[in-house]
């Protein structure tokens, strides 16, 4: 099955994502400028120490959307070759959740690019994220309320 004109790789992963492979299948002679989105586990959010995140998935409903969402962005941008994956799993701190690669021949066209696949992704993607805190408690995070300055509800769950 073809992902399409620029869309070279879209997928949702359990194990470690392999930046440089991305970077690999994105590069061809033409392509003057590669931006490399990494969104990785921090170790505090909302003043809240962090040890941890679990991401879960509807996987086949996700992996669609994540190709659909980099499709459209590649459909707007002639040119533009676009190779990402989301990891699901438990992930420690510093580990890369979802790496997006964005290539052209110009910078702005791959920034830009890059910058409009992470933010569709984080609304339509059905990839759900809980943080795991140092007191034990643990809370699902919503991915679209960054925008709405409200991040967590705690779920009680240890």
């Amino acid at each position: 099955m073809s992902m399409g004109p620029g869309l070279l790789h879209a997928a949702i992963v359990s194990a470690p994502i392999d930046v440089a492979a991305l970077i690999a299948r994105a590069q061809a002679p033409e392509i003057g400028a590669l931006s490399v989105f990494l969104g990785t586990v921090r170790d505090l959010n909302d003043g809240r120490p962090v040890t941890g995140m679990d991401y879960e998935a509807y996987e086949s409903m996700a992996a669609s959307e994540l190709a659909a969402v980099a499709r459209e962005v590649c459909e707007r941008q002639p040119g533009l070759r676009v190779a990402l994956e989301h990891r699901i799993g438990t992930l420690g701190i510093g580990e890369v959740s979802v790496a997006i690669v964005a290539a052209h021949a110009h910078r702005a066209e791959a920034c830009d690019s890059a910058r409009a696949i992470i933010e569709a992704l984080k609304v339509r993607v059905p990839v759900w994220k809980r943080e795991h805190y140092v007191d034990g408690d643990r809370a699902w995070i919503d991915p679209t309320a960054a925008h709405q300055g409200h991040r967590a509800k705690t779920d009680g769950t240890v």
